[in-house]
């Protein structure tokens, strides 16, 4: 083992050391590690910076923009609509539709954006079914990363593998050569979540979707009180009335500073031109709201401090005995989730001046289920948060169209459908089309094919260049451009050859399918804590060299790789999907656990018995 072996694995640990410690972002963590091999002399520039040239960074930035296409013309949510209209209410048929129209999608966009498009219609198919939506959304998630499998582009690793081939000077792999093993994976899948994992499953947040039913109304979809009870806002929410000997009149609410002086909160204002006239419709309020005399405030905060406020203000608490419920009733309410690539993640409310930018109040934050409590203005916001906001219509449908940082998950019923650009649909479903019919016939490279549908999509106004910009998710693609070279540095300097020398040392006499498991194993174990992507990059070669010292074919091999890598299923950080789907669903690491390995121990017996009947050895 020479020295430049040992500080390439010396870095490859502290990599995967800051991967598993989420201290940092991804890419970061690959960019750190692709400069330190550039000052430590392992690599030349052209060999550090070759990742950025690789086709399959290109084709992975062209899907998320083809993915982007689907979305944006609605494609993807008429799909999801039509999943409401058949699904039934029984558990076992929604679990299998469900996972069958997210493995179809997941097939060509990516899983994080399947279950994003996915995530709030199963949530509402839930509760008009009346089930636990942790019954659902963990079928979600495993079928999003299932369908994956099914083609060449349904998820990165199988690009990286099919790639791999290609550098080595092989044919790659096809673009449905995945489809056969995808499809029986799904099936087992489907089949498993069906009759054993749905019973795994935890039956949490029941209280959320049976409201409606305690209070008689069973047929009653999610509602705004519905929500308000789930953030224990009623109680919390008040009518204020200002009074003519107020010290505040004429002064605006940034000068009051109610926030800072009694922890409340000013929702809206309707104002009143006398004592004795009906107050107007509620309106939204700014920092610049000037306080008059007989305005009616909503404000939610404790009952201690809001009669403490009254008390010291001169105003009058007009709530009524509902403790709030009408007051709930006439707001614009939903409830959001934070994607994982959003921009206010790691930042405060106060930081971003969120009811500044987006004309919309927080009113309660949940994390991992939990209620948080305190001042949630200042609490730092992470990856998976769920917001309830309030404000009008109008600023709702504004923020559920932000795909980038929200995805709204509690819509009320009274909230109108948002229009979606329906007419580009047909246009979109037919350019993808075309791009799968050029690479299905090896017509073009499948970089060209990609890039021209990513081209096409602009050009037809399916999406605008600020659009395709911003469905693409860099981190991904930095990421996988910044561990390339990695993979470089370890051939360069034998680690490669080391690592799939004690592999066949240590399975070879036992036979290919000994190798093939413990290349399972080794890539589903570092799929639970690192990216799926990454993993792939670093042990497909692994498995490439692994194959020629065992002179064997190297197709079966990098399959498995590539199914492994499909395999996040046991930890809810494994892949951003899992992570979605932990809020709203309620779940703990353990849940994740149960489903995920028995679900994974499948899977690694099926590869071993179903690869080697398409791809021989």
């Amino acid at each position: 083992m020479t020295i430049d072996m040992l500080i390439v694995f010396g870095l490859l640990a502290i990599m995967i050391i800051l991967f598993v410690s989420d201290r940092l972002r991804l890419d970061l963590i690959a960019m750190m590690g692709l400069l330190a091999l550039l000052l430590l002399d392992i690599l030349t520039v052209q060999e550090a910076l070759a990742g950025f040239a690789d086709p399959v960074v290109l084709i992975i930035a062209g899907l998320f923009v083809v993915g982007g296409a689907l979305v944006q013309t609605g494609v993807a949510d008429r799909m999801g609509t039509w999943l409401g209209r058949v699904a039934g209410t029984r558990e076992i048929s929604l679990i299998i539709i469900i996972m069958a129209v997210a493995a179809l999608l997941s097939g060509f966009m990516s899983s994080t954006g399947t279950t994003a498009v996915l995530l709030p219609i199963v949530v509402s198919l839930a509760r008009d079914a009346r089930i636990s939506p942790s019954k659902l959304l963990i079928p979600l998630a495993l079928a999003s990363l299932l369908g994956g499998i099914l083609t060449l582009i349904g998820t990165p690793p199988n690009l990286v593998v099919s790639n791999q081939l290609v550098s080595e000077g092989l044919a790659p792999f096809g673009f449905f050569s995945f489809t056969p093993i995808g499809l029986v994976m799904l099936v087992i899948g489907v089949v498993f979540m069906a009759l054993i994992g749905r019973h795994l499953l935890p039956d949490r947040q029941r209280e959320e979707i049976t409201f409606a039913e305690e209070d008689g109304d069973g047929d009653e979809a999610l509602s705004i009180k519905d929500l308000a009870q789930t953030y224990q806002l009623p109680g919390n929410l008040f009518r204020i009335r200002i009074r003519r000997s107020s010290p505040l009149l004429g002064r605006t609410l940034a000068e009051a500073d109610l926030h800072k002086q009694y922890d409340i909160t000013v929702l809206q204002i309707q104002r009143r031109a006398d004592k004795y006239s009906l107050p107007g419709p509620p309106q939204p309020v700014t920092a610049d709201t000037l306080l008059e005399a007989y305005d009616i405030l909503h404000v939610q905060g404790s009952p201690q401090n809001v009669r403490r406020m009254a008390r010291e203000l001169d105003f009058t608490i007009t709530a009524d005995e509902s403790g709030g419920e009408t007051i709930a009733q006439e707001m614009g309410m939903v409830e959001v989730l934070l994607t994982q690539r959003s921009r206010l993640i790691g930042r405060s409310l106060a930081q971003v001046n969120f009811r500044a930018k987006y004309g919309l109040t927080v009113l309660g934050i949940r994390r991992m289920g939990e209620l948080l409590s305190g001042r949630i203005i200042d609490v730092p916001l992470q990856f998976g948060d769920m917001l309830l906001v309030e404000g009008t219509w109008d600023r709702v449908r504004v923020l559920r169209r932000d795909a980038r940082d929200f995805i709204v998950v509690g819509q009320p019923a009274e909230m109108a459908e948002a229009e979606r650009p329906a007419r580009l649909g047909p246009v979109a479903v037919a350019i993808m089309l075309g791009m799968l019919i050029l690479m299905t016939f090896e017509i073009v490279p499948t970089v060209t094919a990609v890039l021209l549908a990513a081209a096409a999509l602009v050009l037809t106004g399916c999406l605008t260049m600020e659009d395709a910009y911003r469905n693409i998710n860099w981190e991904s693609v930095v990421l996988i451009a910044g561990m390339l070279p990695l993979a470089t540095a370890l051939q360069k300097t034998g680690g490669m050859a080391f690592i799939a020398n004690n592999i066949t040392s240590s399975f070879g006499e036992m036979g290919p399918v000994a190798v093939m498991a413990s290349l399972f194993v080794l890539t589903a174990v570092f799929s639970q804590f690192i990216s799926n992507t990454a993993t792939a990059v670093l042990v497909a070669p692994i498995a490439f060299q692994t194959a020629a010292t065992l002179g064997i074919a190297p197709q079966p091999l990098l399959m498995a790789v590539a199914v492994a890598a499909s395999t996040s299923f046991a930890t809810p950080v494994a892949t951003p999907v899992n992570t979605l789907v932990l809020g709203p669903g309620g779940y703990r690491f353990a849940d994740y656990a149960k489903v995920g390995v028995s679900l994974q121990l499948i899977m690694l017996v099926a590869t071993l018995l179903f690869v080697p009947i398409f791809f021989p050895f």
